[in-house]
């Protein structure tokens, strides 16, 4: 992986962890965290590495924020849609993919 890479990486889970006070947004656990893309990053420009599409999860809520993706779109535990996500973090599909754009521009 590229520097440039890692650093694109390194600033995504750094905003999204800043902005939800480096705790999981549904259970407030503190350890082993993950900054979720709430859409998958073969969907996005530039890999969707923009906090607009991220969300901080702890490793349980992860596996269930991921059902949707492993699932194609067909599957998904409540409260965990791609939209109920976004709502939760105050986004949208939209805001995320006009961010990434930016992004792209920028780099």
């Amino acid at each position: 992986m590229s520097q440039r890479k890692k650093k694109i990486r390194s600033r995504f889970r750094e905003e999204v962890f800043k902005r939800d006070g480096y705790k999981c947004v549904f259970c407030d656990e503190v350890h082993q965290l993950d900054a979720h893309h709430i859409t998958d990053r073969t969907e996005m420009p530039n890999g969707g590495y923009v906090k607009e599409n991220g969300i901080t999860l702890c490793a349980d809520h992860h596996m269930m924020a991921e059902q949707f993706h492993i699932s194609g779109g067909t599957k998904w535990v409540a409260r965990m849609h791609p939209e109920d996500l976004y709502y939760k973090i105050g986004s949208s599909k939209k805001l995320a993919l006009q961010q990434s754009q930016l992004l792209e521009q920028k780099l």
